[in-house]
């Protein structure tokens, strides 16, 4: 580091580190009448909050040792949003779009999530035909996250045409979430008891299309990268966090199997239809930021095959519960009859009354477990809402996982955990 640099960060008084878990004081002050620029060569650094790498708005304190990581502190909370408070303020209903801004990289997989959670509660069984389009929505949902991330990290370590590959059909694959809810992020798509509308005809099979392009790419980017040595380098062997690690620090997802831990909840605790389902599930063994990265490119290719059965399998019919507490009027009875009307504005402006319980649905989402925790007073709002989200639990493990690498090794280990702000800070 240079002298000019070095100014940056010193100052001419002790700076209190404590709160870091670093001694007391840590003396930076800087010698101009002597030659000898550094007492010595660590250095205090913030990486972060607002840096374009970090993925969001997080922060870390690090002591580095020339480039050398000796100690960090991550600290989150930059964009916190009340989400688990608005869940006790909001009418269920009123919540749905709230889930979207959860992990924005998957919405639908939220949608879906918090929509089991409520239904467990009230006891409503959904039809089939929906149940089929919200696990084709779930891994529509896994698939974007996945191109996501693992295009966004080989970006942050320089291979920028990669990304591109999966951004194309990222695209695509939103004009069919489009088609399905009018919206392409923040999708807000499914209903307690239901679906916003049902799937246009001719989707499944621009679905089963969309799969098939998407293999092509897939392959093509697996080529283009994953036996490239310079990518090999940078990712082999860093940012290890092991299968002791991941229990420790309550991994789940592509991030845990890519230590050894073979846990997927679509297998071992299936919801929906996933029983019905022949797939793999991708599992490493050393943990590292390449284990991660292949991992989730092995994930989508997984994804693409459930839904190509699901698109199969789904047949013609209803797409809500034929329950009068959730379902949401027709607008000719709303229009036409005065108990359509009546029920329509009760519906919208009350909501409806859940019975006394709680509800935990946990999901296998993109990134991993996720679970609307719900108790339920009666009424139409819940009393305590808590969302298990994983990247609170994977952000965790960013201290230990990047202590002794370099500075550019936490810039490829945060974007391979897949830390999505939204989640983390809700």
């Amino acid at each position: 580091m240079s002298q000019e640099n070095s100014k940056n960060f010193r100052t001419d008084a002790p700076l209190d580190v404590s709160r870091w878990g670093f001694p007391a004081t840590y003396d930076v002050s800087l010698k101009r009448d002597s030659d000898d620029i550094f007492e010595d060569s660590k250095v205090l650094v913030n990486i972060g909050p607002t840096h374009p790498a970090m993925h969001g708005a997080f922060r870390c304190m690090a002591r580095l040792n020339g480039e050398v990581i000796e100690k960090s502190v991550c600290e989150f909370g930059y964009t916190h949003r009340a989400k688990e408070k608005l869940g006790e303020n909001r009418t269920y209903h009123q919540f749905v779009v709230y889930t979207d801004r959860l992990n924005y990289c998957s919405a639908l997989a939220n949608n879906v999530a918090y929509a089991m959670s409520v239904e467990r509660l009230l006891g409503v069984e959904v039809p089939e035909r929906a149940v089929w389009i919200r696990m084709m929505c779930a891994e529509l949902a896994r698939v974007i996250d996945h191109l996501i991330c693992i295009g966004i990290n080989a970006v942050d370590l320089g291979a920028f045409s990669y990304f591109l590959y999966g951004y194309h059909q990222r695209e695509r694959a939103y004009t069919l979430i489009e088609k399905l809810c009018g919206a392409r992020l923040t999708t807000s798509y499914t209903r307690i008891g239901g679906l916003m509308a049902d799937a246009p005809e001719g989707w499944e099979r621009e679905v089963k299309d969309w799969v098939k392009q998407t293999r092509e790419v897939i392959e093509e980017m697996d080529r283009l990268l994953t036996e490239n040595r310079i990518w090999l380098k940078r990712t082999k062997g860093v940012a290890i966090f092991n299968k002791e690690d991941c229990l420790r620090y309550s991994y789940t997802g592509p991030n845990a199997r890519a230590a050894g831990l073979d846990i997927d909840l679509r297998r071992d605790q299936p919801c929906m239809f996933y029983d019905k389902m022949e797939f793999d599930v991708p599992v490493a063994q050393t943990g590292d930021v390449f284990d991660r990265y292949f991992v989730r490119v092995e994930e989508i290719k997984q994804s693409l095959n459930i839904l190509t059965q699901c698109a199969d399998r789904i047949k013609k019919g209803p797409v809500w519960a034929d329950d009068k507490r959730t379902r949401i009027p027709e607008k000719e009875r709303v229009y036409n009859t005065m108990e359509g009307l009546i029920h329509h504005f009760k519906f919208f402006m009350t909501g409806f009354d859940v019975p006394v319980g709680e509800a935990y649905t946990p999901f296998e989402a993109a990134n991993g477990e996720l679970g609307f925790y719900i108790i339920s007073k009666g009424g139409p709002m819940a009393h305590r809402m808590r969302i298990r989200s994983p990247s609170f639990w994977h952000y965790q493990g960013l201290d230990p996982m990047i202590q002794g690498e370099y500075i550019a090794d936490l810039v490829a280990a945060l974007g391979s955990i897949n830390v999505i702000a939204g989640e983390l800070d809700r």
